[in-house]
């Protein structure tokens, strides 16, 4: 088979990598977008033309070199701004769409932005969190842009730079940009007072892009599924991976329509959190079990398996039926943001779907490691990427420390903290608050957050995600928690877990029955660990617990949010 082709953009700014892209293929679709029902595909030509007309705009209004704000659902005007700006000298500041009008209030005041483009849906609160936003202050109003929707501004600014540059006005398309310049500014998960404000640079972002490309396969022919948040980390990068490689990005149509548009839009990279590709394992191997193919699938595994040894790979024509209900092109799936349960890991990658998982944080552009289509160790990370160096901080006796990275992708700082900036940034090393080790290869396995390590009465160390990880693979858990209650002075192990309501519905049975099963499950998995590990009670509900966008549990609120309902909640004993 003849080798596919890969473009290695050597670009240093986001502009100059954008330009790049645009000489090397100027009629390859960089996005493909929805028009009252119709696909149609934006070139790079046309979207570097698009950029040039609004920025053009934007530099008139002295904005193009200003902090401009960005709210709303992923699509191709969203990304106009985010583009325009940063390669006008600006910096981006994405916020999260799921704020209430208050936290973006406080992050408007924190960022100083001089100007906010939001999206039709969002527009009421918007308003009311500008407003909120100069209550009882000197700054002056946020001057606000709706970006979508009949009487944008966006339609309007494009056509208004347009003519400028026709009247041979260069001045923005003329900016240069320096690589350590900032580009963009991301606010971390929690709530808005303890969250951090992490500026990015160019070189930050395109450092870690080239690592992305050097450590995985990417084409010009890809269509990535741009589903995670822009205003995240790991989504916004993606798409700037996929840019740089000169391939297409899309938008989902929401959670539901997940498996129509990977098909009309020929989808063949996900990028996801590992809730997402867990719910669609399990979906696979529900039908799978209710036609009761398991047979025919674990024969299929051994074929493929035993012709994998000489050389023959026909994974994705064996199991080709799985592969169509998924779009019949999805070749690779990308998960991060959270361990991805190796079971699911495993099973994606035996039906030829290649599934690598990687590690990250937001103050990291956002990838320190990832497993490569070569080399994958499920449960683990995979290893550091070309330009990142890792090392294990205060190891204990198993070998697990604080993960502490140096790198070119290791951010510019903390907005206006530095002494947050000097605690996590230590003589060129970047303190990461996770907690790992490596194995004899140089993989890297992920222990869990150090601020959620459960110290016991006894000095015990216990790692909550270690838990988590084995219970959420039980086929009735969308979400699990492990959690502590004191008990005649001793720390006592809770769980509270978020069963799947359609579980219960297919199986026939009631909550009641269900906590019988879980209190087998638990048995069970109590006996394989140390007593000091074992859940003693558990509470079951069906309502998902709160969570980032990125969907992993915010920890405390959660907590409060138990004890809060403690006279009330469902609690069952496991012995």
């Amino acid at each position: 088979m003849k080798k596919k082709y890969k473009f290695q953009n050597p670009g240093r700014t986001i502009k100059e990598m954008l330009a790049l892209s645009t000489e090397k293929f100027p009629a390859n679709s960089a996005f493909k977008v929805k028009n009252r029902g119709k696909i149609e595909s934006v070139s790079f030509l046309q979207l570097t033309n698009d950029l040039r007309n609004l920025g053009t705009e934007l530099h008139s209004l002295e904005l193009s070199d200003k902090r401009v704000g960005i709210i709303g659902e992923n699509s191709y005007p969203w990304f106009n701004v985010f583009l325009s700006v940063v390669c006008g000298g600006g910096v981006a500041v994405p916020f999260d769409k799921g704020f209430t009008p208050e936290e973006l209030a406080t992050c408007i005041t924190r960022s100083g932005i001089s100007a906010l483009f939001y999206d039709e849906k969002h527009s009421e609160m918007v308003h009311k969190a500008a407003e909120i936003a100069v209550e009882g202050s000197e700054k002056e109003q946020v001057t606000l842009f709706k970006m979508t929707g009949e009487s944008n501004v966006i339609d309007q600014m494009k056509i208004s730079g347009e003519l400028k540059i026709k009247s041979g006005n260069t001045d923005y398309i003329n900016i240069e940009i320096s690589e350590n310049s900032p580009a963009v500014i991301l606010f971390t998960s929690g709530t808005t007072s303890s969250s951090k404000a992490v500026v990015l640079t160019h070189n930050n972002i395109l450092s870690n892009t080239r690592d992305m490309h050097e450590y995985e396969d990417f084409y010009p022919d890809d269509v990535n599924m741009a589903f995670l948040p822009l205003h995240h980390s790991f989504g916004l990068g993606g798409v700037i991976v996929f840019m740089a490689a000169g391939a297409c990005s899309v938008f989902c149509d929401g959670l539901k329509y997940i498996t129509k548009n990977l098909a009309e839009y020929g989808v063949t990279v996900f990028v996801g959190v590992p809730l997402l590709v867990e719910n669609m394992y399990k979906k696979i191997m529900q039908q799978v079990k209710k036609s009761g193919l398991e047979s025919k699938i674990a024969f299929g595994n051994k074929v493929a398996g035993t012709l994998d040894k000489v050389g023959i790979h026909v994974r994705r024509k064996i199991f080709k039926q799985v592969i169509d209900n998924l779009g019949g092109k999805l070749r690779l799936i990308i998960c991060g943001a959270a361990p991805l349960m190796p079971e699911a890991g495993k099973g994606l990658n035996d039906f030829g779907i290649v599934t690598i998982q990687g590690y990250g944080l937001t103050e990291t552009s956002p990838v320190l490691c990832a497993e490569r289509p070569q080399d994958i160790c499920p449960g683990s990370v995979g290893k550091p990427m070309p330009s990142v160096t890792i090392r294990i901080a205060n190891p204990d006796e198993k070998g697990i420390g604080e993960i502490v990275a140096k790198a070119p992708n290791v951010m510019w700082g903390y907005l206006d903290q530095p002494e947050e900036t000097a605690e996590v940034i230590r003589d060129g090393w970047f303190y990461t608050g996770d907690l790992g080790c490596f194995d004899s290869e140089g993989h890297l396995w992920i222990s869990g957050r150090k601020k959620n390590v459960i110290v016991m009465k006894n000095g015990k160390n216990i790692f909550p995600e270690e838990i988590e990880s084995i219970v959420v693979n039980l086929p009735y858990v969308d979400d699990c928690m492990v959690f502590t209650r004191e008990k005649h002075n001793e720390l006592v192990l809770w769980l509270k877990i978020v069963y799947n309501a359609d579980y219960l519905r297919q199986e026939g049975i009631t909550e009641e029955q269900l906590a019988e099963t879980v209190k087998k499950d638990l048995r069970d998995i109590n006996n394989k660990m140390p007593q000091y590990k074992h859940v003693n009670h558990f509470i079951l509900d069906d309502e998902p617990m709160i969570q980032t966008t990125t969907k992993k549990v915010k920890r405390n609120p959660e907590i409060e949010r138990i004890n809060a309902n403690r006279e009330t909640e469902r609690w069952y004993t496991v012995d």
